[in-house]
């Protein structure tokens, strides 16, 4: 499986979007300070996440939510009670 995520920082309550093959290995590296983009906003909480069988659908998925603020906004109007 592949996932897409959405992760909240605790720190600033600001959102990272990701995907990957394995989401406990990676919620690790990005709360471990391993992932730069994510290493200062620390502790991170996973908000939503979304599982894919192939990886292409998984990272156009991905690259819709950071590209399009139409497709991200779509997304926090599903979400907000997760995200607060």
């Amino acid at each position: 499986m592949f996932y897409v995520y959405v992760l909240k920082s605790e720190k600033d309550g600001n959102l990272y979007t990701g995907s990957t093959n394995d989401l406990k290995r990676r919620m690790a590296e990005h709360n471990n300070g391993e992932v730069e983009s994510t290493r200062h906003r620390r502790p991170l909480v996973l908000a939503y996440y979304e599982a894919y069988q192939d990886e292409s659908d998984a990272r156009s998925r991905e690259a819709r939510l950071k590209n399009s603020g139409n497709a991200m906004g779509q997304l926090k109007r599903r979400i907000k009670n997760c995200i607060k």
